[in-house]
Protein backbone atom coordinates (compact mmCIF):
# COMPACT_ATOMS: atom_id res chain seq x y z
CA UNK A 1 0.00 0.00 0.00
CA UNK A 2 1.34 3.40 -0.85
CA UNK A 3 1.94 6.06 1.77
CA UNK A 4 -0.53 8.33 -0.02
CA UNK A 5 -3.75 6.36 -0.44
CA UNK A 6 -5.84 6.63 -3.62
CA UNK A 7 -2.99 8.39 -5.47
CA UNK A 8 -3.40 11.68 -3.61
CA UNK A 9 -0.12 13.48 -2.89
CA UNK A 10 0.60 15.85 -0.04
CA UNK A 11 1.01 19.51 -1.13
CA UNK A 12 4.64 20.65 -0.87
CA UNK A 13 5.72 24.04 0.39
CA UNK A 14 5.02 26.87 -2.02
CA UNK A 15 8.20 28.30 -3.64
CA UNK A 16 9.19 31.86 -2.89
CA UNK A 17 9.11 32.67 -6.58
CA UNK A 18 5.72 31.68 -7.95
CA UNK A 19 7.16 31.32 -11.46
CA UNK A 20 10.10 29.19 -10.38
CA UNK A 21 10.34 25.81 -12.03
CA UNK A 22 7.63 26.40 -14.64
CA UNK A 23 8.18 24.88 -18.05
CA UNK A 24 7.96 26.96 -21.17
CA UNK A 25 4.68 26.62 -22.96
CA UNK A 26 4.71 24.65 -26.16
CA UNK A 27 2.94 25.99 -29.23
CA UNK A 28 -0.78 25.43 -29.06
CA UNK A 29 -0.78 24.75 -25.34
CA UNK A 30 -2.87 26.61 -22.81
CA UNK A 31 -1.63 28.15 -19.62
CA UNK A 32 0.18 25.56 -17.57
CA UNK A 33 1.85 25.23 -14.26
CA UNK A 34 3.73 22.91 -11.97
CA UNK A 35 6.79 20.74 -12.10
CA UNK A 36 5.18 17.51 -13.21
CA UNK A 37 2.34 15.44 -11.93
CA UNK A 38 3.45 15.72 -8.34
CA UNK A 39 5.20 19.06 -8.48
CA UNK A 40 4.40 22.25 -6.56
CA UNK A 41 1.59 23.21 -8.93
CA UNK A 42 -0.05 19.80 -8.66
CA UNK A 43 -0.64 18.77 -5.06
CA UNK A 44 -3.03 15.89 -5.90
CA UNK A 45 -1.36 14.21 -8.86
CA UNK A 46 -3.91 15.48 -11.39
CA UNK A 47 -3.43 17.86 -14.35
CA UNK A 48 -5.35 20.48 -16.29
CA UNK A 49 -6.38 19.82 -19.86
CA UNK A 50 -4.38 21.08 -22.76
CA UNK A 51 -0.93 21.37 -21.22
CA UNK A 52 2.16 19.48 -20.19
CA UNK A 53 2.24 16.83 -22.91
CA UNK A 54 -0.25 14.21 -24.08
CA UNK A 55 -1.73 13.54 -20.67
CA UNK A 56 -1.57 17.12 -19.46
CA UNK A 57 0.48 15.87 -16.53
CA UNK A 58 2.09 19.24 -15.85
CA UNK A 59 -1.24 20.91 -15.11
CA UNK A 60 -3.56 19.98 -12.25
CA UNK A 61 -6.59 17.83 -13.21
CA UNK A 62 -5.43 16.98 -16.77
CA UNK A 63 -5.14 13.33 -15.88
CA UNK A 64 -8.74 13.42 -14.73
CA UNK A 65 -10.35 15.51 -17.44
CA UNK A 66 -8.06 15.27 -20.52
CA UNK A 67 -8.62 17.76 -23.34
CA UNK A 68 -12.30 18.59 -23.25
CA UNK A 69 -14.28 21.48 -24.62
CA UNK A 70 -15.88 23.84 -22.07
CA UNK A 71 -19.22 22.02 -22.12
CA UNK A 72 -17.60 18.65 -21.46
CA UNK A 73 -15.38 20.16 -18.79
CA UNK A 74 -18.40 21.63 -17.06
CA UNK A 75 -20.18 18.30 -17.12
CA UNK A 76 -17.10 16.55 -15.72
CA UNK A 77 -16.82 19.03 -12.86
CA UNK A 78 -20.54 18.60 -12.19
CA UNK A 79 -20.07 14.83 -12.03
CA UNK A 80 -17.08 15.19 -9.72
CA UNK A 81 -19.15 17.49 -7.53
CA UNK A 82 -21.86 14.83 -7.35
CA UNK A 83 -19.29 12.25 -6.33
CA UNK A 84 -17.80 14.32 -3.53
CA UNK A 85 -21.05 15.80 -2.21
CA UNK A 86 -23.01 12.56 -1.98
CA UNK A 87 -24.00 11.77 1.61
CA UNK A 88 -26.50 8.94 1.21
CA UNK A 89 -26.14 5.17 1.55
CA UNK A 90 -23.45 2.91 0.09
CA UNK A 91 -24.62 3.51 -3.50
CA UNK A 92 -25.37 6.82 -5.18
CA UNK A 93 -28.66 5.64 -6.66
CA UNK A 94 -29.47 9.00 -8.24
CA UNK A 95 -26.27 8.70 -10.25
CA UNK A 96 -27.04 5.05 -11.03
CA UNK A 97 -30.45 5.99 -12.37
CA UNK A 98 -29.08 8.85 -14.50
CA UNK A 99 -26.34 6.67 -16.03
CA UNK A 100 -28.76 3.81 -16.67
CA UNK A 101 -31.14 6.16 -18.48
CA UNK A 102 -28.25 7.65 -20.48
CA UNK A 103 -27.07 4.16 -21.44
CA UNK A 104 -30.57 3.22 -22.58
CA UNK A 105 -30.87 6.44 -24.61
CA UNK A 106 -27.66 5.59 -26.49
CA UNK A 107 -29.21 2.39 -27.84
CA UNK A 108 -27.71 -1.08 -28.07
CA UNK A 109 -24.63 -2.20 -30.00
CA UNK A 110 -26.77 -3.36 -32.93
CA UNK A 111 -28.18 0.14 -33.31
CA UNK A 112 -31.60 -0.59 -31.80
CA UNK A 113 -33.00 2.45 -30.00
CA UNK A 114 -35.53 2.51 -27.19
CA UNK A 115 -39.05 3.54 -28.09
CA UNK A 116 -42.32 4.22 -26.35
CA UNK A 117 -44.75 1.32 -26.40
CA UNK A 118 -47.70 1.86 -28.71
CA UNK A 119 -51.31 0.71 -28.21
CA UNK A 120 -50.95 -2.24 -30.59
CA UNK A 121 -47.89 -3.59 -28.79
CA UNK A 122 -49.52 -3.09 -25.42
CA UNK A 123 -52.60 -4.98 -26.54
CA UNK A 124 -50.48 -7.82 -27.96
CA UNK A 125 -48.63 -8.24 -24.65
CA UNK A 126 -51.85 -8.24 -22.63
CA UNK A 127 -53.36 -10.88 -24.90
CA UNK A 128 -50.20 -13.03 -24.78
CA UNK A 129 -50.12 -13.00 -20.96
CA UNK A 130 -53.86 -13.76 -20.78
CA UNK A 131 -53.45 -16.78 -23.08
CA UNK A 132 -50.29 -17.89 -21.26
CA UNK A 133 -52.15 -17.96 -17.95
CA UNK A 134 -54.87 -20.16 -19.48
CA UNK A 135 -52.29 -22.65 -20.71
CA UNK A 136 -50.44 -22.68 -17.39
CA UNK A 137 -53.61 -23.71 -15.55
CA UNK A 138 -53.07 -27.22 -16.96
CA UNK A 139 -49.37 -27.34 -16.06
CA UNK A 140 -49.29 -26.17 -12.43
CA UNK A 141 -51.52 -26.17 -9.38
CA UNK A 142 -50.43 -22.62 -8.51
CA UNK A 143 -53.06 -20.08 -9.61
CA UNK A 144 -52.38 -17.02 -11.73
CA UNK A 145 -50.12 -14.42 -10.18
CA UNK A 146 -50.44 -11.81 -12.92
CA UNK A 147 -52.92 -9.23 -11.69
CA UNK A 148 -51.97 -7.01 -14.61
CA UNK A 149 -49.90 -7.34 -17.77
CA UNK A 150 -47.80 -4.40 -18.92
CA UNK A 151 -45.57 -3.62 -21.89
CA UNK A 152 -42.49 -1.61 -20.93
CA UNK A 153 -39.94 0.38 -22.83
CA UNK A 154 -36.33 -0.07 -21.74
CA UNK A 155 -36.44 3.18 -19.78
CA UNK A 156 -39.59 2.03 -17.99
CA UNK A 157 -37.87 -1.25 -17.10
CA UNK A 158 -35.01 0.73 -15.50
CA UNK A 159 -37.43 2.85 -13.46
CA UNK A 160 -39.49 -0.14 -12.32
CA UNK A 161 -36.60 -2.42 -11.33
CA UNK A 162 -34.21 0.00 -9.58
CA UNK A 163 -35.86 -0.46 -6.14
CA UNK A 164 -35.09 -4.19 -6.29
CA UNK A 165 -31.55 -3.63 -7.54
CA UNK A 166 -31.10 -1.42 -4.49
CA UNK A 167 -32.14 -4.24 -2.21
CA UNK A 168 -29.80 -6.66 -3.96
CA UNK A 169 -26.72 -4.48 -4.22
CA UNK A 170 -26.68 -2.44 -1.02
CA UNK A 171 -25.40 -5.30 1.20
CA UNK A 172 -22.28 -5.71 -0.97
CA UNK A 173 -21.82 -1.98 -1.48
CA UNK A 174 -21.94 -1.48 2.27
CA UNK A 175 -18.91 -3.72 2.63
CA UNK A 176 -17.05 -1.71 0.02
CA UNK A 177 -17.98 1.50 1.82
CA UNK A 178 -16.48 0.19 5.04
CA UNK A 179 -13.37 -0.86 3.16
CA UNK A 180 -12.90 2.69 1.90
CA UNK A 181 -11.73 3.67 5.38
CA UNK A 182 -9.54 0.60 5.74
CA UNK A 183 -7.21 1.63 2.92
CA UNK A 184 -5.83 4.44 5.09
CA UNK A 185 -2.90 3.59 7.36
CA UNK A 186 -4.14 2.88 10.86
CA UNK A 187 -2.32 5.86 12.37
CA UNK A 188 -4.09 8.21 9.95
CA UNK A 189 -7.64 6.98 10.43
CA UNK A 190 -8.25 8.84 13.71
CA UNK A 191 -7.40 12.20 12.15
CA UNK A 192 -8.78 11.61 8.67
CA UNK A 193 -12.54 11.80 9.27
CA UNK A 194 -13.27 14.22 6.41
CA UNK A 195 -11.02 12.28 4.02
CA UNK A 196 -12.74 9.01 4.89
CA UNK A 197 -16.11 10.68 4.32
CA UNK A 198 -14.93 11.90 0.93
CA UNK A 199 -13.65 8.45 0.00
CA UNK A 200 -16.95 6.86 0.96
CA UNK A 201 -18.78 9.43 -1.14
CA UNK A 202 -16.55 8.49 -4.02
CA UNK A 203 -17.23 4.82 -3.29
CA UNK A 204 -20.97 5.45 -3.49
CA UNK A 205 -20.42 7.21 -6.80
CA UNK A 206 -18.23 4.40 -8.15
CA UNK A 207 -20.91 1.85 -7.36
CA UNK A 208 -23.53 4.19 -8.82
CA UNK A 209 -21.55 4.36 -12.07
CA UNK A 210 -20.99 0.63 -12.20
CA UNK A 211 -24.57 -0.32 -11.43
CA UNK A 212 -26.07 2.34 -13.67
CA UNK A 213 -23.97 1.15 -16.60
CA UNK A 214 -24.76 -2.52 -15.93
CA UNK A 215 -28.49 -1.98 -15.50
CA UNK A 216 -28.61 0.23 -18.59
CA UNK A 217 -26.92 -2.45 -20.70
CA UNK A 218 -29.17 -5.14 -19.24
CA UNK A 219 -32.25 -3.05 -20.10
CA UNK A 220 -31.24 -3.38 -23.76
CA UNK A 221 -31.46 -7.18 -23.68
CA UNK A 222 -33.99 -8.41 -21.09
CA UNK A 223 -37.40 -9.47 -22.36
CA UNK A 224 -39.32 -9.28 -19.08
CA UNK A 225 -39.09 -8.57 -15.35
CA UNK A 226 -37.84 -12.02 -14.25
CA UNK A 227 -34.94 -12.80 -16.59
CA UNK A 228 -32.45 -13.44 -13.78
CA UNK A 229 -34.83 -15.63 -11.78
CA UNK A 230 -35.58 -12.88 -9.26
CA UNK A 231 -38.71 -10.71 -9.06
CA UNK A 232 -37.28 -7.39 -10.26
CA UNK A 233 -40.63 -5.72 -10.96
CA UNK A 234 -43.67 -4.88 -8.82
CA UNK A 235 -45.52 -7.84 -7.34
CA UNK A 236 -48.28 -9.32 -9.50
CA UNK A 237 -47.32 -7.36 -12.61
CA UNK A 238 -46.26 -9.47 -15.61
CA UNK A 239 -44.09 -7.29 -17.82
CA UNK A 240 -42.63 -7.77 -21.29
CA UNK A 241 -40.45 -5.45 -23.40
CA UNK A 242 -41.69 -5.46 -27.02
CA UNK A 243 -38.60 -3.80 -28.52
CA UNK A 244 -36.30 -6.44 -26.98
CA UNK A 245 -38.62 -9.31 -27.89
CA UNK A 246 -38.44 -8.13 -31.50
CA UNK A 247 -34.63 -8.20 -31.35
CA UNK A 248 -34.55 -11.56 -29.57
CA UNK A 249 -36.73 -13.29 -32.16
CA UNK A 250 -35.31 -11.58 -35.24
CA UNK A 251 -32.94 -14.37 -36.36
CA UNK A 252 -34.71 -17.39 -34.88
CA UNK A 253 -36.91 -18.19 -37.87
CA UNK A 254 -39.92 -18.42 -35.53
CA UNK A 255 -43.18 -16.53 -35.89
CA UNK A 256 -43.03 -13.44 -33.71
CA UNK A 257 -46.40 -14.23 -32.11
CA UNK A 258 -45.04 -17.59 -30.94
CA UNK A 259 -41.91 -15.95 -29.57
CA UNK A 260 -44.00 -13.42 -27.65
CA UNK A 261 -46.30 -16.12 -26.32
CA UNK A 262 -43.46 -18.37 -25.17
CA UNK A 263 -41.80 -15.48 -23.33
CA UNK A 264 -45.19 -14.57 -21.83
CA UNK A 265 -45.45 -18.14 -20.52
CA UNK A 266 -42.11 -17.76 -18.75
CA UNK A 267 -43.03 -14.40 -17.27
CA UNK A 268 -46.46 -15.62 -16.11
CA UNK A 269 -44.95 -18.79 -14.59
CA UNK A 270 -42.48 -16.73 -12.57
CA UNK A 271 -45.33 -14.52 -11.38
CA UNK A 272 -47.30 -17.55 -10.17
CA UNK A 273 -44.36 -18.81 -8.18
CA UNK A 274 -43.45 -15.50 -6.54
CA UNK A 275 -47.08 -14.57 -5.83
CA UNK A 276 -48.16 -17.85 -4.24
CA UNK A 277 -45.00 -18.96 -2.43
CA UNK A 278 -44.93 -16.20 0.19
CA UNK A 279 -41.55 -17.08 1.70
CA UNK A 280 -39.69 -17.38 -1.62
CA UNK A 281 -38.78 -13.75 -2.20
CA UNK A 282 -37.31 -13.25 1.27
CA UNK A 283 -35.56 -16.62 0.99
CA UNK A 284 -33.81 -15.59 -2.23
CA UNK A 285 -32.88 -12.11 -1.07
CA UNK A 286 -31.76 -13.50 2.29
CA UNK A 287 -29.47 -15.89 0.43
CA UNK A 288 -27.99 -12.98 -1.51
CA UNK A 289 -27.39 -11.04 1.72
CA UNK A 290 -25.91 -14.11 3.40
CA UNK A 291 -23.47 -14.50 0.56
CA UNK A 292 -22.63 -10.78 0.66
CA UNK A 293 -21.68 -11.00 4.33
CA UNK A 294 -18.84 -13.35 3.41
CA UNK A 295 -17.38 -11.17 0.66
CA UNK A 296 -14.06 -9.51 1.33
CA UNK A 297 -12.99 -6.45 -0.62
CA UNK A 298 -9.52 -6.31 -2.14
CA UNK A 299 -8.43 -3.00 -0.59
CA UNK A 300 -5.25 -2.87 -2.67
CA UNK A 301 -7.36 -3.11 -5.82
CA UNK A 302 -9.75 -0.52 -4.41
CA UNK A 303 -6.87 1.86 -3.75
CA UNK A 304 -5.57 1.49 -7.31
CA UNK A 305 -9.04 2.04 -8.80
CA UNK A 306 -9.76 5.21 -6.85
CA UNK A 307 -6.25 6.52 -7.50
CA UNK A 308 -6.95 6.34 -11.23
CA UNK A 309 -10.44 7.80 -10.98
CA UNK A 310 -11.44 9.39 -14.29
CA UNK A 311 -15.01 10.77 -14.47
CA UNK A 312 -14.51 11.35 -18.21
CA UNK A 313 -14.14 7.60 -18.78
CA UNK A 314 -16.55 5.60 -16.56
CA UNK A 315 -16.10 2.53 -18.77
CA UNK A 316 -12.51 2.09 -17.56
CA UNK A 317 -13.67 2.40 -13.99
CA UNK A 318 -16.35 -0.23 -14.54
CA UNK A 319 -13.83 -2.62 -16.09
CA UNK A 320 -11.40 -2.14 -13.22
CA UNK A 321 -14.08 -2.81 -10.63
CA UNK A 322 -15.00 -6.07 -12.37
CA UNK A 323 -11.48 -7.47 -12.20
CA UNK A 324 -10.93 -9.04 -8.82
CA UNK A 325 -12.56 -6.51 -6.51
CA UNK A 326 -14.63 -9.16 -4.72
CA UNK A 327 -13.01 -12.08 -2.93
CA UNK A 328 -15.42 -14.55 -1.32
CA UNK A 329 -14.12 -16.06 1.89
CA UNK A 330 -13.11 -19.69 1.59
CA UNK A 331 -15.03 -20.71 4.70
CA UNK A 332 -17.70 -23.34 5.40
CA UNK A 333 -20.27 -20.62 6.09
CA UNK A 334 -19.56 -18.86 2.80
CA UNK A 335 -19.62 -22.10 0.84
CA UNK A 336 -22.98 -22.94 2.42
CA UNK A 337 -24.33 -19.47 1.55
CA UNK A 338 -23.15 -19.86 -2.04
CA UNK A 339 -24.73 -23.30 -2.37
CA UNK A 340 -27.99 -22.05 -0.87
CA UNK A 341 -28.18 -19.11 -3.28
CA UNK A 342 -27.22 -21.06 -6.39
CA UNK A 343 -29.61 -23.88 -5.53
CA UNK A 344 -32.53 -21.54 -4.81
CA UNK A 345 -32.07 -19.70 -8.11
CA UNK A 346 -31.65 -22.97 -10.01
CA UNK A 347 -34.84 -24.40 -8.47
CA UNK A 348 -36.84 -21.34 -9.50
CA UNK A 349 -35.46 -21.38 -13.04
CA UNK A 350 -35.77 -25.16 -13.35
CA UNK A 351 -39.39 -25.16 -12.19
CA UNK A 352 -40.29 -22.42 -14.68
CA UNK A 353 -38.46 -24.27 -17.45
CA UNK A 354 -40.29 -27.53 -16.75
CA UNK A 355 -43.73 -25.96 -16.30
CA UNK A 356 -43.47 -23.75 -19.39
CA UNK A 357 -42.33 -26.69 -21.49
CA UNK A 358 -45.31 -28.75 -20.29
CA UNK A 359 -47.68 -25.93 -21.26
CA UNK A 360 -46.05 -25.02 -24.57
CA UNK A 361 -45.03 -28.38 -26.02
CA UNK A 362 -48.55 -29.53 -27.08
CA UNK A 363 -49.48 -26.11 -28.46
CA UNK A 364 -46.43 -24.42 -30.01
CA UNK A 365 -44.51 -26.04 -32.85
CA UNK A 366 -41.41 -24.06 -31.90
CA UNK A 367 -41.50 -24.94 -28.17
CA UNK A 368 -38.41 -27.15 -28.27
CA UNK A 369 -36.36 -24.65 -30.26
CA UNK A 370 -37.32 -21.72 -28.06
CA UNK A 371 -36.61 -23.69 -24.91
CA UNK A 372 -33.13 -24.62 -26.08
CA UNK A 373 -32.42 -21.08 -27.27
CA UNK A 374 -33.21 -19.67 -23.84
CA UNK A 375 -31.21 -22.37 -22.09
CA UNK A 376 -28.17 -21.62 -24.22
CA UNK A 377 -28.63 -17.91 -23.69
CA UNK A 378 -28.28 -18.49 -19.96
CA UNK A 379 -25.49 -21.05 -20.27
CA UNK A 380 -23.35 -18.81 -22.49
CA UNK A 381 -22.96 -16.29 -19.69
CA UNK A 382 -25.59 -13.93 -21.00
CA UNK A 383 -26.31 -10.44 -19.71
CA UNK A 384 -28.26 -11.59 -16.67
CA UNK A 385 -25.44 -13.75 -15.31
CA UNK A 386 -22.78 -11.17 -16.13
CA UNK A 387 -24.67 -8.34 -14.48
CA UNK A 388 -25.38 -10.42 -11.42
CA UNK A 389 -21.67 -11.31 -11.16
CA UNK A 390 -20.75 -7.64 -11.55
CA UNK A 391 -23.10 -6.42 -8.85
CA UNK A 392 -22.64 -9.01 -6.11
CA UNK A 393 -19.41 -10.74 -7.08
CA UNK A 394 -21.13 -14.03 -7.88
CA UNK A 395 -21.01 -15.95 -11.15
CA UNK A 396 -23.88 -18.40 -11.33
CA UNK A 397 -23.33 -21.92 -12.66
CA UNK A 398 -25.84 -22.31 -15.51
CA UNK A 399 -25.60 -26.12 -15.46
CA UNK A 400 -27.77 -26.07 -12.35
CA UNK A 401 -30.73 -24.95 -14.46
CA UNK A 402 -30.78 -28.17 -16.47
CA UNK A 403 -30.25 -30.27 -13.35
CA UNK A 404 -33.14 -28.54 -11.59
CA UNK A 405 -35.45 -28.84 -14.60
CA UNK A 406 -34.71 -32.56 -14.78
CA UNK A 407 -35.50 -32.94 -11.08
CA UNK A 408 -38.85 -31.12 -11.35
CA UNK A 409 -39.77 -33.28 -14.36
CA UNK A 410 -38.95 -36.43 -12.38
CA UNK A 411 -41.12 -35.20 -9.53
CA UNK A 412 -43.99 -34.59 -11.96
CA UNK A 413 -43.68 -38.13 -13.29
CA UNK A 414 -43.60 -39.62 -9.80
CA UNK A 415 -46.12 -37.48 -7.91
CA UNK A 416 -48.08 -35.47 -10.40
CA UNK A 417 -48.49 -31.70 -10.62
CA UNK A 418 -49.94 -31.25 -7.12
CA UNK A 419 -47.25 -33.36 -5.47
CA UNK A 420 -44.50 -31.49 -7.30
CA UNK A 421 -45.84 -28.02 -6.50
CA UNK A 422 -46.51 -29.00 -2.89
CA UNK A 423 -42.75 -28.88 -2.27
CA UNK A 424 -42.95 -25.08 -2.39
CA UNK A 425 -44.94 -25.05 0.85
CA UNK A 426 -41.77 -24.66 2.93
CA UNK A 427 -38.07 -24.09 2.09
CA UNK A 428 -37.08 -27.15 4.12
CA UNK A 429 -39.00 -29.34 1.66
CA UNK A 430 -36.96 -28.20 -1.34
CA UNK A 431 -34.08 -30.19 -2.80
CA UNK A 432 -30.52 -29.32 -1.80
CA UNK A 433 -27.51 -28.79 -4.05
CA UNK A 434 -26.54 -32.46 -3.76
CA UNK A 435 -30.09 -33.50 -4.67
CA UNK A 436 -29.72 -31.74 -8.03
CA UNK A 437 -26.98 -34.26 -8.86
CA UNK A 438 -29.29 -37.19 -8.09
CA UNK A 439 -32.91 -36.22 -8.85
CA UNK A 440 -34.21 -39.80 -8.84
CA UNK A 441 -32.66 -40.41 -5.44
CA UNK A 442 -34.39 -37.32 -4.08
CA UNK A 443 -37.76 -38.35 -5.50
CA UNK A 444 -37.78 -41.80 -3.95
CA UNK A 445 -36.06 -40.87 -0.69
CA UNK A 446 -38.29 -37.89 -0.03
CA UNK A 447 -41.45 -39.88 -0.72
CA UNK A 448 -40.87 -41.75 2.53
CA UNK A 449 -39.78 -38.65 4.41
CA UNK A 450 -42.82 -36.62 3.36
CA UNK A 451 -45.17 -39.43 4.24
CA UNK A 452 -43.78 -39.37 7.75
CA UNK A 453 -43.97 -35.58 7.82
CA UNK A 454 -47.62 -35.56 6.73
CA UNK A 455 -48.42 -38.05 9.48
CA UNK A 456 -46.72 -35.87 12.10
CA UNK A 457 -48.49 -32.73 10.87
CA UNK A 458 -51.82 -34.53 10.88
CA UNK A 459 -51.34 -35.73 14.44
CA UNK A 460 -50.25 -32.28 15.61
CA UNK A 461 -53.39 -30.71 14.13
CA UNK A 462 -55.74 -33.39 15.35
CA UNK A 463 -55.76 -35.20 12.02
CA UNK A 464 -57.43 -32.34 10.17
CA UNK A 465 -54.66 -30.51 8.35
CA UNK A 466 -53.30 -33.33 6.23
CA UNK A 467 -56.60 -33.64 4.40
CA UNK A 468 -56.14 -30.19 2.86
CA UNK A 469 -52.48 -30.62 1.90
CA UNK A 470 -51.37 -31.77 -1.54
CA UNK A 471 -50.67 -35.52 -1.60
CA UNK A 472 -46.88 -35.60 -1.74
CA UNK A 473 -46.71 -39.42 -1.67
CA UNK A 474 -48.50 -40.32 -4.89
CA UNK A 475 -47.29 -43.41 -6.63
CA UNK A 476 -46.11 -43.18 -10.19
CA UNK A 477 -49.04 -43.34 -12.57
CA UNK A 478 -51.63 -41.72 -10.26
CA UNK A 479 -51.69 -38.61 -12.44
CA UNK A 480 -50.99 -37.97 -16.04
CA UNK A 481 -47.69 -36.15 -16.27
CA UNK A 482 -46.90 -33.34 -18.69
CA UNK A 483 -44.36 -34.31 -21.26
CA UNK A 484 -40.81 -34.05 -20.00
CA UNK A 485 -38.43 -32.54 -22.45
CA UNK A 486 -35.67 -32.05 -19.89
CA UNK A 487 -34.68 -35.67 -19.40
Amino acid sequence: MSDTPFGFGLPPEEPEDGDEGKKKESPGQGQGGGQGADGPGNPFGFGFPGAGGPGGGDNPFAAMFGSMNPNDLGAAFQQLGQMLSYEGGPVNWDMAKDIARQTVAQGTADGTKDASVGPAERSAVEEAVRLADLWLDDATSLPSGSGTAVAWSRAEWVEATLPVWKELVDPVAERVGLAMGDVLPEEMQAMAGPLIGMMRSMGGAMFGQQIGQAVGVLAGEVVGSTDIGLPLGPSGKAALLPVNIETFGKDLGVDKDEVRLYLALREAAHQRLFSHVPWLRSHLFGAVEGYARGIKVDTAKLEDVVGQLDPQNPEQLQEALQQGMFQPEDSPAQKAALARLETALALVEGWVDAVVHAAAKPRLSSADALRETLRRRRASGGPAEQTFATLIGLELRPRRLRDASRLWASLTDARGVDGRDGLWEHPDMLPTASDLDDPDGFVHREQMDFSELDKMLGEAAGGGSSATKPDLTKDEGDDESPEDGGK
